[in-house]
């Protein structure tokens, strides 16, 4: 039957077509939209979506979809996307195209709120926008369906599979044992990151964040930079591929880890196979493990002191005043830094599990209904200092500063802590597996690095899923035991620590 398959991987490419269609109306109205257009902007996404959603839900695709699903001669991978596209088929089959549309507008009118409540710091403007969407993401768990918690069927969407349950053990794993050494780093004295807050001029870090994409392997050539208010990375299949930056002059850090961060990102999209183009095998396999590319290169390598032996001469091309006196040793220290912050995506990698493991607790509570969206700058305050000792001033700096909840993206925070985990699990599978990996890194050689997670992660698109693709990579599924060892090895050093590295117990 492989007419039947060319014919279904034609529709699918189609469908692909209009979804990317939609994601670089999105791109625009983030980065270069005048704000007069965002009310036609709002009509013609959710348009799109409704055609979009209509395409794939027409019964000619339900029934060219089962009969493949019965055909023994394809192949493994064929079988995969069928049985994909099969899935997603029956779970937008709940949906009605008059809900997909009032979701896109609803989304697009909660996107512009939240961006005027954020410069005004002022929740009331995003109070009634937001209270609508999730209102109709509550409905949505509902038409799709759940066994356990309402929140599953958020988690799904972004982690196929994901329960609130396991989360909730995970990250009472993360209070149990993040908790208690981020204590004890807090009990040595402190180190010096004065050197990340200089003037660094806006151009010039620019200039030095292209250099290191290109170093990273980004193909500009299939993708380009520009600034947005958050980082993001978006893309219109493998050979078009985008990122986006934002830059603080007074904090070097914030430009170097975005652009390494939506890098990982990138790369990961870029080594998706194109010929594979609107298949499950030519998408992501899930926000967990695309979290775990960008983690990985924003962590594991460019926040380690083999980095930076290679990279603080280019530093210093670009800021030499500024890093006069500074080594390698001293910036590796101080881009390290452990300690409360009220930002998410400026905090240290530890204490950065803290502020998913708050917005967890929060989502999950709204889809509980043991919050309401009215009483979320309260909860979120009380959160922040309980879990990191921190008195939050202001909304912009507090449950204003993310930009998901706008985009109605509940469940997908989890991802970012999943995709840490993850990434310290596929390195150390790296380090075992590429000879000299550590000794490339400090050579500034980082394609050996990329050549491997394009072999072992990015080749496979959505054809295994996270547990299975863990398990061919680690020889077991996720085990937190590997961040906290990768954790205590490292900070151990920087904050001149005790710590026993534990044997870790595969599950």
């Amino acid at each position: 039957m492989q007419n039947l398959y060319q014919t279904y991987r034609e529709k699918m490419a189609r469908i692909t077509d209009l979804s990317y269609a939609s994601s670089v109306l999105n791109w625009d109205q983030e980065t270069y939209m005048p704000p007069k257009g965002a009310a036609l902007r709002s009509r013609q996404m959710a348009t799109l979506a409704g055609i979009t959603h209509e395409m794939f839900v027409d019964p000619e695709i339900g029934k060219l979809l089962k009969t493949l699903s019965e055909d023994a001669s394809l192949d493994d991978i064929q079988k995969r996307n069928v049985r994909e596209s099969l899935r997603n088929y029956e779970k937008n089959l709940k949906y009605t195209t008059a809900f997909v549309e009032e979701m896109s507008r609803t989304v697009s009118e909660s996107f512009l709120a939240w961006e005027k409540a954020k410069r005004a710091s002022d929740f009331s403007i995003f109070e009634k926008p937001l209270s609508k969407l999730v209102e109709l993401k509550k409905k949505e768990c509902e038409l799709l369906g759940y066994t356990d918690h309402p929140y599953d069927a958020q988690l799904d969407q972004y982690e196929p599979g994901a329960k609130t349950a396991d989360l909730t053990k995970l990250f009472s794993d993360v209070r149990a044992q993040l908790v208690d050494f981020v204590r004890e780093i807090a009990a040595q004295p402190q180190v010096d990151d004065s050197v990340m807050h200089k003037f660094y001029a806006k151009d010039k870090q620019w200039d030095l964040g292209i250099e290191l994409l290109k170093q990273m392997g980004y193909d500009f050539e299939a993708g380009r930079q520009d600034i947005s208010t958050h980082p993001f990375t978006t893309n219109f299949g493998a050979s078009d591929v985008r990122v986006t930056t934002r830059i603080d002059e007074q904090n070097l850090g914030d430009m170097i880890w975005s652009c390494i961060h939506e890098g990982g990102h990138a790369l990961y999209e870029q080594g998706i196979p194109g010929e594979e183009y609107g298949l499950p095998s030519g998408e992501y396999l899930s926000l967990g493990i695309h979290e775990s590319q960008s983690r990985l290169w924003e962590n594991n390598v460019g926040r380690s002191l083999g980095y930076w032996k290679a990279n603080i001469g280019l530093l210093k091309k670009y800021f030499p005043e500024q890093l006069a006196g500074t080594d390698e040793h001293g910036f590796y220290k101080a881009m390290n830094k452990v300690q409360p912050s009220l930002i998410r995506t400026n905090a240290d990698e530890l204490t950065y599990h803290f502020h998913v493991l708050i917005r967890f607790e929060i989502e999950k509570a709204l889809f509980e209904g043991k919050i309401s969206v009215k009483e979320l700058p309260e909860y979120w305050n009380a959160r922040y200092k309980e879990y990191l000792g921190i008195d939050v001033p202001n909304h912009a700096q507090g449950v204003l500063q993310d930009i998901h909840w706008s985009h109605g993206s509940f469940g997908y925070f989890p991802t970012y802590s999943l995709g840490s985990f993850y990434a310290a699990q596929f390195y150390a599978a790296a380090q075992s597996a590429v000879p000299g990996l550590e000794k490339q890194i400090e050579s500034g050689e980082l394609k050996p690095l990329l050549d491997w997670l394009r072999e072992h992660v990015h080749r496979h698109g959505k054809t295994y899923t996270a547990d299975e693709l863990c398990m061919r990579i680690t020889g077991e599924k996720l085990n937190f035991a590997h961040f906290m060892n990768y954790a205590r090895k490292k900070y151990a050093g920087i904050y001149e620590l005790k710590v026993k590295i534990k044997e870790i117990e595969r599950n």
